[in-house]
This record gives C-alpha cells, structure tokens and sequence, in this order.
C-alpha cells in the first residue's frame, strides 16, 4: 500500500511523495501575461510539493479567458516564468505548466485586435468575463475552421517548447473545466459535421493531436493532460462520459504520456472505469464532501491509500497552507482560505499565509 508521503516516478522526475499542488488561477500577472517577483514568491512557498502544477498559462493571444492572466508566448513571459522555476528549483521543487487555451470562454476584450474567441462550435458559453469594470457577456465564439485546428495545435506546440526554455520540468495540457480541448469532446460544445466532431473517435481527435504533437516537440515523458469527465463547470454538458474517455485514455496510452490528472466530480465509479483503462500514472484531484475541508486532505490519504491513484493533487489547501506537507505531516493546524482574494490583488492572500514554524514564533 502506497502512502501520500511515499516517493513516484513521473516521467523521468523522482517526486519526493505524491501529494501535489494542482493548478489554481490566481489573476496576478500584468496586462501584458508577464508574471511577477511575487509570483516567484508565492511558488518558492509551496516548493515542498511532491509537484507543483501551475496556473492555467495560455498558449497563444487568442488562447486568454480571463483578465491579467499569464502567457508563454512572448520573450518576457518567457522570461517572468524563468524568475518562477529558478525559485522553486532553488527549494528544491519541481514544477509543470499548465497550458491553457480558454476557446469559447474569452472576449474581444482581452484581445488588442478584437478579434472573436474561437470554439468547435459557434456556441456561446452562456457565462460572463469579469474585467474591473463590469461583466461582459461572452459572445458567440467563431467555428474553428482546419486552418485554425492546426495553428493552435501549434500554439500548444510552441508554447510547451517555451515552457521548457524557461525552466519548467513539464507542461500539463489542460483538457478540462470547459476549455478548448474540452469542448471538443463535450456533447453541447461541438456540433461539428467534418472529422473534429460527430463520432466519439472525431471528437477526441483533437486531444489527441494536441498531446502527441506536445510530446513530440518536449518528449512524452514531460508531457501530463487534465480531464475532468462530466464536470459541467463553464456550461459543459457530457450525457455518458465513459464511453468517450475510455478511447481517449486509450489513445493517449499510445503516446506514452507522464500521467493523467482527472479532476473528480463527485462519481468514484467513473474515476475507477478511467483508473482500470490507464496503464501509467493516475493523478486525482479527489470530490471533497460539502462539509470537508476543501479539497479535504483526507481525501487524498485515502485515495492514494485505496491505489485508486498513483498521486493526487489539492488546490485551495495549498493556497491557503504554503507548507502544506508539513501540516498534512503534523496533523493540522489548517490556514483556511479567503475566497474573496483568490483572484488579482496584491500579497494579501496570496503569499501572506503563515507558516507553521511563524505561527510557532507569534
């Protein structure tokens, strides 16, 4: 039997235990996707991660969803994230990037050109961009057409290229919560007639085509992906999820990938069916009951415990707790998180939760 503290081969990395820090958008980078010296600080807390998976990282302009989120397009992304990886590596962590192309759920707003975010399906995500000054309504997105398939698998291509150069160990493709590479495997995001829909062969193409063309340009073995099977999180509607992510495991099997991170969403038998149909290694981000703490560590000793995953990732118990290891370790006391700074803002609840060792000092 596994335990959360027991060291995992992951790709080529030897991760010191199998508690890992999932991928939380935080909003804090500038207007033009540069991250900061305070992003650097907030990652160097939580380097006793077996794993960190960063924020969501868009591989293209076109690629953003949200205000003063972080890109890996331009030279001086490049270089803000080289700032982030030195300071974790320097404590002894690891760290993958999590890249993200948002698809329907962006806006004309965050583009300088205005252009028209683009989806599968000319569908509007229903959801609104928060901007500063007020809720903008998405708008109906732009059908992607084969030109634009390719190019974006060659964002993908090129933005896990750059996540290398600036010293990430890994990128993870995100390929849940309602993104790009979701809605074309959802059942109301794409509608398509042409081989990127209908069938559940053609609708899992495009996942696909982007992890084997990410693998290929950075090696199998520093490439994870994220799913998140009938999460209805940004409008997403799948009637019958397993019958399209078991071929997708399936063929994401052929490219021999470092893991598969699946966000749980409440159903323990699907995420056994996907566990049994994934021959390497099994990251969850385990359902945490209404009444748990979020993202409940116990969840996570119990599923690495099961072996229903090989690692399992927590989210806001990392935001709150920068040592999250050692208060797991120690059996609490938990920092509980303050929702209303999850997003943009200064240090304050971002790298201002204590430690244990300074509330040992106060």
């Amino acid at each position: 039997m596994s335990t959360l503290f027991d060291p995992i081969t992951v790709g080529n990395l030897v991760l010191p235990s199998r508690l890992f820090m999932a991928p939380m958008t935080r909003s804090r980078a500038s207007a033009e996707g540069v991250v900061t010296a305070l992003t650097a600080e907030y990652y160097a807390q939580r380097a006793g991660a077996g794993l960190i998976i960063s924020e969501s990282i868009q591989p293209s302009v076109i690629g953003q969803g949200y205000i003063n989120t972080p890109g890996l397009h331009s030279a001086d992304q490049i270089q803000g994230w080289r700032t982030v990886t030195d300071a974790v590596h320097a404590k002894g962590g690891r760290i993958f990037a999590q890249l993200t192309h948002t698809g329907r759920i962006g806006h004309p707003y965050l583009y300088p050109d205005q252009a028209m975010p683009v989806a599968p399906s000319a569908i509007a995500s229903g959801e609104k961009l928060f901007t500063g000054e007020g809720l903008l309504d998405h708008p109906v997105p732009r059908e992607m057409t084969s030109t634009d398939i390719t190019a974006t698998i060659g964002d993908f291509v090129a933005a896990a290229r750059n996540a290398i150069d600036a010293g990430f160990d890994g990128v993870e493709i995100h390929g849940a919560n309602g993104y790009l590479v979701h809605q074309f495997l959802a059942d109301n995001t794409n509608v398509r007639t042409d081989n990127y829909g209908g069938s559940i062969p053609n609708r899992i193409r495009f996942a696909l085509e982007v992890a084997g063309a990410v693998a290929g340009a950075i090696g199998a073995e520093r490439t994870g992906i994220r799913l998140s099977p009938a999460s209805p999180f940004n409008n997403i509607v799948e009637s019958n999820p397993a019958p399209v992510y078991q071929p997708l495991l399936e063929g994401l099997a052929e490219e021999n990938l470092a893991y598969v991170h699946v966000v749980e969403v409440g159903d323990r038998e699907l995420t056994k069916t996907l566990r049994a149909a994934w021959p390497g290694t099994f990251i969850l981000n385990p359902h945490a009951s209404p009444d748990a703490f979020p993202a409940s560590p116990d969840a996570a000793l119990a599923a690495v415990e099961s072996g229903i995953a090989d690692a399992v990732t927590l989210a806001t118990a990392w935001l709150a707790n920068p040592d999250l290891d050692a208060r797991i370790r120690a059996g609490g006391p938990f920092n509980m998180p303050d929702p209303a700074t999850y997003y943009g803002g200064d240090h304050t609840g971002y790298t201002d939760y204590p430690a244990l060792h300074q509330l040992e000092v106060a």
